[in-house]
């Protein structure tokens, strides 16, 4: 009994330093692994085992993304924040504004607490004031208050920049990722049509387009659109020209999944996270082009207000009414930066330039 015990005493502590031995090797190589990836920072002695590691939940995960992209960068969280509060009065003034116009009511104008769109000459040209909120970014000619006027306009800004990107987005995504993946003549075809509005300044061919079709929100839109894709439209060729010789499209086509398939299952989401962080960017760029066709007199008319016709009409009462074209510039100014802010941090955390 006494050799039968003193067996199974040395084969438990052999079983235990076996342990102790793989376990301290596994960290070992996990602890190189990660060091050599960048989880690591500096020089740290082997840690010790441990027995079951807790798997991170998505919800962390997602945080932590976000904390990286953002909460390390002010000026990107400061830039995040301006676009939050953006697109959220956005989105509220929107949908009173639609309500209004099929019911017939004045919601979005009952919100602002005043009315942008009556004349009233008594308040003309007032300099900005802290008495009353109307009153805060002074008054136009018209006696309209200029804060209340670019309130009520952010919905068409906001709206213009995500239906040009989203349209964009698609169209460029169809035609792009369609003729890398066939190639032949219609690459050719798709890739020479890009190249020809390329060709041509996205302003200056969406004022000639403007022009065609006539002046409005929705003219001006679809001005926008048709110059808005072929930028997309590389952007994806390019991904999916290095996406189709890969293994997994490759193993894909020996299953016998479909072309349209293998396009919008395995490349066209293998192909999206540096579109995003340039279409972030492109946002800001929509907006621009767009306030910059209301300053032509292209786009929505008055009394409705917008951007970029406050601001050139403001333009010939300057310095002595300076505030009428300087806050709705601001507002520009201020979108366009934040989407830009947003836009190249999202570019550094994607391409690993920056992840701290």
């Amino acid at each position: 009994m006494s050799r039968l015990e003193s067996a199974e005493s040395v084969g438990s502590e052999n079983s235990e330093t076996l342990r102790d031995k793989y376990l301290n090797r596994h960290w070992l190589l996990l602890s190189i692994v990660r060091s050599l990836r960048g989880k690591t920072q500096g020089s740290s002695p082997v840690p010790t085992p441990i027995v079951a590691t807790p798997v991170p939940s998505r919800r962390d995960s997602a945080f932590t993304i976000f904390h990286r992209i953002l909460f390390k960068d002010k000026a990107a969280f400061a830039g995040f924040m301006i676009i939050l509060v953006f697109l959220a009065w956005s989105i509220f003034e929107g949908i009173l504004q639609m309500i209004d116009s099929f019911t017939h009511t004045n919601y979005a104008i009952a919100v602002l607490g005043g009315n942008p769109l009556v004349l009233d000459f008594p308040h003309s040209l007032v300099s900005p004031s802290v008495s009353s909120l109307g009153l805060l970014f002074g008054t136009d000619y018209y006696g309209h208050s200029i804060l209340l006027s670019i309130l009520y306009a952010a919905p068409r800004d906001a709206g213009a920049g995500v239906l040009v990107v989203a349209s964009g987005i698609i169209i460029g995504m169809v035609l792009g990722t369609s003729a890398a993946y066939f190639g032949g003549w219609a690459e050719t075809m798709f890739m020479r049509l890009t190249d020809a509005f390329l060709a041509v300044p996205a302003l200056v061919l969406a004022i000639a387009v403007s022009i065609m079709v006539g002046t409005g929100f929705t003219s001006v839109l679809i001005a926008l659109i048709i110059v808005w894709w072929p930028t997309y439209a590389r952007f994806f060729r390019g991904q999916a020209l290095s996406l189709k010789t890969r293994g997994f499209v490759s193993a894909a086509r020996l299953c016998g999944t479909g072309s349209l398939s293998i396009m919008f299952k395995h490349i066209v989401p293998n192909s999206l996270d540096p579109i995003i962080a340039y279409a972030a960017l492109d946002f800001g760029n929509v907006i621009l082009s767009y306030s910059s066709l209301a300053f032509l007199g292209i786009g929505v008319q008055p009394p409705i207000p917008e951007w970029g016709e406050m601001t050139s009409a403001g333009l010939a009462y300057i310095p002595a009414t300076w505030w009428w074209s300087f806050f709705p510039s601001l507002a520009i100014l201020a979108i366009v930066i934040s989407f830009t802010l947003v836009g190249d941090r999202l570019q550094d955390v994607i391409s690993g330039r920056s992840i701290s």
